[in-house]
């Protein structure tokens, strides 16, 4: 069994002893833990990122660029709203984040052009809701009670909406309209790469990988990646460090000599 799985079940057996049973276990003290196999992140080349990203077009296409060109998580970029892109300071809000901590990263020149194009066709789309009666979304933390009117509002809703809408079980005269499903631009991106006959292990979060691993071989200082990534540990983001390595590039085989 994996590293993981011997270490959940030894925990599992010592709180059923200390809190359930309250019994202390002798013994211990000499158990060795399983050590968990580091795994280094695929990352990809520039060269292969823009090939993928040219294979792809739509709303798909726009949203695996904003995963490259920002670091973002596939969940952040499917759950970003229209007020947490600032085209004109060039800055994206990331508010849905894994460790609930907003943060702000960059958004990319060359994404500002497609992002005001995709905002014009996003602000027909409201329209054509509000005038079905629908055009309503979900808000969090009860903003929804605290904001009257705010859910269909257009600085409320999703960047990247669903192409279907979805009707409230609890208020059935609500129309909800969510964002687009992390398995539809999965599904998108897998697509892209295959077509461009990349043999490496891709997934969206592949993307955010060579985000930080380009950012650090162009000389980006680390801490400035640590809060782009929203790394909470350093530690997290040196791993990095060993990809981006120099100290293999320049050396040569001794297999490459034989056939000199």
């Amino acid at each position: 069994m994996s590293a993981s799985t011997q270490s959940q079940a030894l925990n599992a057996i010592v709180f059923l002893y200390k809190q359930i049973l309250h019994k202390d276990m002798d013994g211990l003290t000499d158990l060795v833990r399983p050590k968990r196999f580091e795994y280094l992140p695929t990352v990809l080349s520039p060269n292969e990122v823009k090939a993928i990203l040219e294979s792809m077009s739509g709303r798909s296409g726009l949203a695996a660029s904003l995963l490259y060109g920002t670091g973002m998580r596939i969940n952040e970029c499917v759950t970003l709203r229209i007020q947490d892109i600032d085209l004109t300071n060039k800055s994206i809000c990331i508010r849905n984040t894994k460790g609930r901590k907003s943060r702000v990263t960059l958004l990319p020149e060359k994404l500002i052009r497609p992002l005001s194009q995709h905002f014009i066709w996003r602000k027909q789309l409201h329209v054509n809701d509000l005038n079905r009666g629908w055009g309503f979304v979900d808000l969090p933390n009860a903003l929804n009670r605290k904001l009257r009117g705010a859910e269909t509002r257009f600085e409320w809703q999703y960047v990247f909406p669903s192409a279907t809408v979805t009707q409230d079980k609890l208020l059935p005269h609500v129309v909800r309209r969510w964002h687009m499903s992390k398995s539809t631009l999965s599904k998108a991106l897998r697509k892209a790469v295959r077509e461009c006959e990349i043999t490496k292990r891709v997934t969206a979060h592949t993307l955010r990988h060579s985000f930080a691993t380009h950012l650090l071989q162009a000389g980006t200082d680390i801490r400035t990646i640590q809060q782009l990534m929203g790394h909470k540990d350093l530690k997290t983001t040196m791993i990095y460090t060993h990809i981006a390595a120099d100290h293999c590039k320049g050396t040569k085989s001794p297999f490459d000599k034989l056939f000199d």
